[in-house]
């Protein structure tokens, strides 16, 4: 039986970014396999290990050869292949080409009855070992990367210079050549703490070796070791870390041996608004804060360190350092910023630039006021209420140019509430311009109160339409200006219940633009908005696990509010839930008066023409047309569906009893006119002949 190896391969760098490392993992996972694979090596698990430094793959049970193949094709039929005097046709010489034989070679054989051309090709098995470099290389430069480098005077491209290479099969070295280096046996540590080389005498010693040069070789590893340290200072200090995923998964891929230690900075600083605090260490330095039992920020903060844990004080001095910096710059914006009231800030917002066809900030918060006003007014909010959302749409990017903000900007909107409670604006003002930039992405809780919902769709919507304007709207995966998510707030907050309308609200902002003078074809750019609305409340829908044929059934109906379609297929698919047998049939005899009927014939009927069967559904048409009407117009959806229910008898009836396509034309034109009128009591609602075959 042939012997079985372990394949190690390490590709040593400087620092790799976190994020991209991150990504790299997940392609290493795939590419190995792929790459083992698509040579017939045969192998058992392959497994990855990444740090900063370093890319690990270790692939067990790794066979001496390939294996040996025997493949056999079948080609056209001999009809095809060879001419009447037996010649091979051009489909032979071709066929036998792309197999890499000659056309000498091919087989007549018969199948089913039939005679084809065959191919029998045999691979023979080659050694593992001479594959293994040109494989191993292909892994190095399939891993793609956001960004990539050279270095020296190299053409090669990687995340970062590449500085060694391990590669081995057992004992054996692997000779993989990549930028100038020639994979040996010679792996390195620690930077800092045993930074080596350190030999390699086998490929299943490579991750001891590693590890035993203090490198914690997974993420998985090292995020558990930077939680136990969290755990340990937590039960230490008395108080509570806060571990936002995205920037624990960057302080896990920037560290080989990391190391948890608490710092302190001076209580004076609390005095400043804790989320500049927060900014200044999570966002700028990624260190942890800690918090006391009732959730207030306190002094103290979690470190994750890369550095030799001897030097625990030092490096502790070192960090309290930068945070002393960083906060004390923060301490001092914010009082300088407190100096003025937040709307002197708001001339200012013309240095700054929204778009350059859209103009500047200040042109945007003129927008934004005067569509605040249009949304408070359609709300039928009170008079208070308004003048609220018309003074928080006009602060609410004024933060944008004071200096806090300029230097943490992801406190921006929460500084403006600040400033503007400090300069005497009431607290709904003040509430609506830190909440205004909410939900920023699906999931997240909208603003609490209706002002703050106006400002924030206000705020949305502006943006939204006058890049649609500008011709700036998103195409396939590209969205620089976070349209989508934009929308998708837009459409959570309306879903939550803020009682407006957004095609009257687009109808207004584009007004605003075409007052400022900005060129476009408002009614070209009001469908495409009206259909990019449309698209994402779909996408919601779906996402929420709502049946496209249901969604396709209400957008059939012209229904353009999201609040609406999404009410709508809720309550089309709860009907159908509750009553699926009967909404079925409804939906077939839909379906079929809808395929029979005639639209250009009209509606109106002689009754002196109809029989029974007839009159009967005649008589329910009516008074469901009048009763889905009113439900329509007091936004019940449920109950103008339970309306249509109603029609189910005397449609079944319809069929069973009449013969539409009669032989008397006067008699036909009035029963294809009945079922015009049957289709348009739908026509409202729902087609429902787009559920006819569908549903979950």
């Amino acid at each position: 039986m042939a012997s079985l190896h372990t394949l190690a391969f390490e590709i040593g760098t400087e620092e790799i970014p976190a994020f991209d490392l991150h990504k790299a993992t997940g392609q290493l996972e795939k590419l190995v396999p792929e790459a083992l694979d698509a040579v017939r090596i045969p192998h058992g698990t392959v497994s990855v290990h990444t740090t900063p430094r370093r890319l690990i793959v270790l692939a067990e049970d790794v066979a001496d050869e390939t294996e040996a193949l025997q493949e056999v094709f079948r080609g056209p039929s001999a009809k095809i292949a060879f001419d009447a005097e037996g010649n091979p046709t051009k489909a032979a010489i071709g066929f036998a080409r792309g197999k890499g034989l000659d056309v000498e070679a091919l087989e007549r054989r018969e199948e089913n009855g039939a005679e084809y051309v065959f191919a029998e090709r045999s691979v023979p098995a080659r050694d593992v070992a001479e594959l293994l470099p040109g494989v191993l290389e292909g892994v190095i430069t399939g891993i793609s990367w956001p960004k990539s480098c050279r270095w020296g005077t190299r053409s090669e491209f990687f995340s970062r210079p590449v500085r060694w290479l391990v590669a081995l099969l057992d004992e054996r070295v692997v000779p993989v050549e990549f930028a100038g280096l020639t994979a040996g046996r010679l792996t390195r540590g620690h930077r800092f703490l045993a930074p080596g080389p350190h030999e390699v005498a086998a490929a299943a010693d490579l991750l001891p070796v590693v590890e035993g040069a203090f490198v914690v070789t997974s993420e998985q590893a090292r995020e558990q070791r930077i939680r136990a340290g969290v755990a340990e200072a937590e039960a230490q200090t008395g108080y509570r870390a806060e571990l936002p995923e995205k920037t624990l998964l960057e302080v896990v891929n920037l560290s080989e041996y990391p190391t948890v230690l608490v710092g302190t900075f001076d209580e004076e600083f609390l005095r400043v608004p804790e989320e500049i605090i927060v900014d200044a260490m999570l966002m700028h330095q990624r260190y942890f804060p800690l918090y006391d039992g009732e959730g207030r920020l306190t002094n103290k903060f979690i470190v994750v360190t890369n550095g030799d844990p001897a030097h625990a004080a030092t490096i502790i001095d070192g960090n309290e350092r930068v945070v002393r910096a960083r906060l004390s710059d923060a301490k001092f914006f914010y009082e300088e910023d407190l100096k003025h009231p937040l709307e002197t800030y708001v001339d200012r917002l013309d240095e700054v630039v929204f778009q350059e066809v859209l103009g500047t900030m200040k042109d945007k918060t003129d927008r934004i006021a005067a569509l605040a006003r249009h949304l408070a007014a359609d709300a039928q909010l009170g008079a208070a209420d308004a003048a609220d959302a018309e003074r928080a749409a006009y602060l609410a990017k004024a933060d944008l140019v004071t200096n806090a903000v300029v230097e943490f900007t992801s406190v921006q909107g929460v500084m403006g509430s600040y400033y503007a409670e400090a300069s005497g604006e009431n607290e709904q003002v003040a509430r609506a311009i830190a909440d205004h930039y909410r939900p920023r992405f699906s999931g997240d809780e909208p603003p609490a109160s209706d002002v703050g919902r106006v400002v924030a769709m206000a705020d949305k919507l502006d943006t939204i339409c006058g890049l649609f304007a500008v011709g700036q709207g998103p195409t396939g995966s590209s969205d620089p200006f976070a349209l989508r998510r934009s929308a998708i707030g837009i459409v959570a907050m309306l879903e939550a219940g803020l009682p407006v309308s957004l095609m009257g609200a687009v109808d207004a902002s584009l007004a605003t633009y075409a007052d400022a003078g900005i060129g476009f074809d408002r009614d070209d750019v009001r469908a495409q908005v009206a259909d990019f609305f449309v698209t994402r409340t779909k996408v919601m829908l779906r996402d929420s696990g709502a049946s496209p044929d249901a969604i396709d059934a209400v957008l059939a109906a012209g229904v353009e509010e999201p609040a609406q379609v999404i009410a709508r297929v809720r309550a089309l698919e709860a009907a159908r839930t509750g009553e699926r047998e009967a909404f079925d049939d409804l939906a077939t005899a839909y379906a079929r008066a809808n395929n029979l009927r005639d639209a250009e014939l009209g509606e109106e009927v002689d009754e002196a023409l109809m029989g029974d069967a007839e009159r009967a559904l005649a008589s329910a048409a009516r008074d469901v047309e009048s009763q889905v009407a009113a439900a329509l117009a007091a936004d019940d959806y449920a109950a103008a569906l339970a309306a249509l229910a109603d029609l189910r008898a005397p449609i079944d009836a319809f069929f069973a009893d009449v013969l539409v396509m009669d032989e008397d034309e006067a008699v036909r034109v009035n029963r294809l006119r009945l079922l015009n009128r049957f289709v348009g009591v739908f026509t409202d609602v729902a087609d429902f002949g787009k559920m006819a075959k569908g549903g979950k």
